[in-house]
């Protein structure tokens, strides 16, 4: 059922003041006098950070004095104008279009107020789909050369660690994005079956989250389909003239679904088995839920990333699996990756590489509020086929332990051929952090149908 006026949870003054200060905080220890927080096409919007509003150029920030928000266009200022209008306030009341790189630099001139340390965030940040940076050269260029004299730090590393501990706000936020990514999940089950096309899945799961009145991260929804396949990314028929794929009995559609509400983002892992799976998926599936229930059991404050993520592998380890993708990563920013490289010597997946494969492996001590995306994915190569498991959901370091805000993907979801089952959403009690459930049926025997 759709919402009807949906009125997803909105950020503070205070949580602005909170966010500003401790950015400030960071910037007197880096002895910076001005911060240019990138947005552009970044997947993460850092600027959204500073602003809470994302308008694909930056924000700028001062040691002291007020921010100013650059964009391209005037279009942008005006939509900005108009929530205000409307009674939604502005963090950053001060929104100016700046065309190029030199007339940013204008701004930034005038924000330094003598000073001569600019920190930058997103010239050197990396992240997936954006290995590269966050800054365009063609801005970039002209900017830097109209602020000679002035050194420049870069802070990406710096400013990600901050983002990725949450305020009970932002954690309000994304666990509403978790209702919507189970709504999404919902959605996919409930059509779901042998003969029914991508498509199908991908629109439901795209209706039922857009229902929450939020947004999706980039790629919105990462999809595929097939007995044994490494294929990953935005389904191929989103980017080309490609007729979607549709279900066949023993087929696994595989799906990560990015939802957000303001800028916290959270992703589920749904999976739906077209029974009877063979044996090789099956085992898959089996190491794949381990891995989860596991890094549930581990995750606690004090302990290190790379804790948690040796934690997770071990399942793999034991089963001879391997994982293609992260088996966790942080979210808010994608930043902390945890895929470790095992049982892996002898797998060919037909690549070429320029080059060995670059990337910083990063890691952090786990602290209450941060969040992560689990998402265990289990591979095994059996006569040059390649079969891939893929569950999880995303979880919230608490002070005693962690909670888990998805149930729905965090299992293999079976349906017998030519079949379909409805799977409902249920009003959660108070106490409970998973918002939906299926039907009595699915309770008494999980993921399987009659």
């Amino acid at each position: 059922m759709p919402i009807k006026n949906a009125r997803p949870p909105v950020l503070s003054f205070a949580e602005r003041d909170r966010r500003w200060a401790n950015v400030r905080k960071l910037m007197r220890e880096h002895q910076l006098d001005c911060l240019v927080v990138a947005g552009f096409r970044a997947r993460e919007m850092y600027e959204s950070y500073i602003s809470d509003d994302y308008n694909e150029e930056c924000t700028i920030l001062p040691l002291e004095g007020d921010a100013v928000v650059l964009t391209w266009a005037n279009l942008r200022v005006l939509r900005a104008m108009w929530s205000r209008d409307r009674g939604h306030a502005l963090w950053v009341p001060d929104y100016r279009v700046a065309t190029t790189g030199t007339q940013a630099a204008e701004v930034v001139r005038e924000k330094l107020g003598g000073g001569s340390r600019l920190g930058v965030v997103g010239l050197r940040s990396e992240a997936p789909t954006e290995p590269f940076g966050a800054i365009p050269a063609n801005w970039w260029i002209p900017f830097a050369e109209a602020l000679k004299g002035i050194s420049f730090h870069d802070i990406s590393d710096e400013f990600s660690h901050l983002m990725l501990v949450k305020s009970a706000e932002e954690l309000t936020q994304m666990r509403y994005a978790a209702k919507a990514a189970e709504a999404g999940c919902v959605a996919i089950c409930d059509v779901a079956g042998e003969g029914v096309g991508e498509e199908v899945m991908y629109a439901e799961a795209v209706r039922a989250m857009f229902n929450y009145g939020i947004g999706l991260r980039y790629p919105n929804i990462v999809m595929n389909s097939g007995p044994a396949t490494l294929s990953w990314g935005p389904p191929r028929w989103t980017t080309r003239g490609e007729a979607p794929r549709v279900l066949q009995k023993g087929d696994l559609m595989q799906a990560e679904l990015m939802p957000m509400c303001g800028n916290q983002e959270v992703q589920v892992q749904m999976t739906v088995a077209i029974d009877p799976l063979n044996a090789i998926n099956q085992k898959c599936e089996k190491v794949a839920l381990e891995s989860y229930k596991v890094g549930l059991k581990a995750l606690k404050p004090g302990m290190t990333f790379t804790d948690l993520v040796n934690a997770m592998a071990e399942p793999l380890k034991q089963a001879g699996c391997w994982c293609y993708t992260p088996l966790v990563h942080s979210v808010g920013p994608h930043f902390l990756l945890g895929r470790p490289n095992i049982n892996m010597d002898n797998v060919d997946m037909k690549v070429n590489f320029v080059g060995p494969p670059q990337g910083r492996v990063r890691s952090a001590v786990l602290k209450p509020g941060m969040v992560f995306a689990f998402e265990p994915n289990a591979c095994l190569t059996v006569d040059g086929a390649h079969h891939r498991v893929n569950v999880g959901g995303t979880v919230i370091v608490t002070e005693n332990g962690c909670e888990a805000l998805n149930r729905v993907p965090t299992r293999v979801f079976h349906v017998a051929p030519k079949a379909r089952r409805t799977v409902s959403l249920a009003k959660p009690s108070k106490k409970s952090t998973v918002k939906k459930i299926v039907s009595k049926k699915a309770a008494k025997r999980p993921g399987k149908k009659k």
